[in-house]
């Protein structure tokens, strides 16, 4: 099960106190101080880790402390750091401040660490405070508290492409049969519930991941259907493939209608969706009068459509390599430097 929030509360260690204490050892009648300082407290640390797929271990454990620092000693002994807490998130996590609403990190790379709750410091012990004219200090100073907050935890998938489109369009069908992954496909609306992944293999060297986005339906961006809890994971993704049923009793929506609905909720929820590199692809050409369908939608918004069956395969090795050349090419263009031109003026 994909869990895509959470909200959790973290609290770093508190700083062990600072020791007041003076050295008493035999044949030495007069001893200085020597109270040692207070150990750090733990901090919270934030992991990206590839591992990790979703936020179901911050659903059911909303409660995240570091330890706290261990207090000085005498003989100048520092007390014992606390160990420092690390939560394991999935890549792509953004982390908010629940209370302000701050983006504090996105953490959008493998393996990058971040600190989310600072640890407070350790008091110093009396032997800080020794002078030629103070030689027998009392004072010391108490550890910090460490720093605590509520986080809201929110998660994109990253995924190359993402399948957009009514509910019944065809979407688990496609995903299974272009991947190995095996949604839940059945003959009723919002089958999918959950985004769902899978990679697409066409050599050895040629693979890109595929996201299975839920259906959406008008109003999505203001809640309507499963609303607009899953179009956040679509901006992850590097081209959009917008299925489009032409031929099946069960979408009560006609092709055109279809899709310019679908556009309309994505530009809704953010202008950067609208423009991704996108590719439009007609389903279900296989049932009566999919093909002329599929034309007529190609006609009707002045743009390619490829036709296909996700059931019969028809069309499917074409859909392949065009999506991993879209998506080769938006990634030569993300990876190109920007060119800036100056004039005169």
């Amino acid at each position: 099960m994909l869990i895509d929030r959470a909200e959790i509360y973290v609290r770093a260690g508190k700083g062990g106190d600072g020791c007041v204490s003076f050295r008493r050892e035999k044949f030495i009648p007069k001893g200085g101080p020597d109270g040692g300082d207070g150990g750090d407290g733990g901090s919270v640390f934030a992991l990206a880790s590839p591992e990790v797929e979703t936020l179901l271990d911050f659903s059911g454990k909303h409660h995240w402390t570091a330890p706290n620092g261990q207090p000085g000693m005498g003989k100048k002994m520092f007390g014992k750091k606390g160990e420092d807490l690390t939560l394991r998130l999935p890549i792509g996590t953004l982390i908010y401040d629940r209370d302000t609403d701050i983006l504090i990190k996105d953490m959008a790379i493998a393996h990058e660490k971040t600190c989310i709750a600072q640890a407070g410091k350790g008091g110093r012990g009396n032997v800080r405070y020794a002078r030629p004219d103070h030689q027998t200090p009392r004072e010391y100073d108490e550890g910090t508290p460490g720093q605590e907050r509520w986080l809201r935890l929110e998660l994109k998938l990253f995924a190359d492409c993402g399948i957009v489109g009514m509910p019944n369009a065809g979407k688990s069908t496609l995903l299974s049969r272009l991947s190995a992954a095996r949604p839940k496909i059945a003959d009723y609306p919002f089958t999918t519930l959950q985004p769902q992944l899978g990679i697409v293999q066409l050599s050895e060297q040629r693979r890109f991941v595929l996201a299975d986005i839920p259906g959406l339906i008008e109003g999505a961006h203001e809640g309507a259907g499963l609303g607009d809890a899953f179009l956040r994971h679509i901006e992850r993704t590097r081209v959009i493939l917008h299925l489009v049923d032409v031929a099946s009793d069960l979408s009560p929506v006609e092709p055109l209608r279809a899709y310019e609905t679908i556009r309309g909720e994505l530009g809704k929820y953010s202008p950067e969706l609208a423009t991704k590199p996108e590719i439009i692809v007609a389903n279900k050409i296989d049932l009566t009068g999919g093909k002329e369908a599929a034309k007529a939608l190609a006609e009707a918004i002045g743009r390619e459509v490829l036709p296909i069956s996700a059931v019969s395969g028809a069309g499917l090795p074409i859909l392949a390599e065009k999506l991993w050349q879209l998506i080769a090419d938006a990634k030569a263009q993300a990876a190109s430097p920007v060119s800036v031109t100056l004039t005169e003026g």
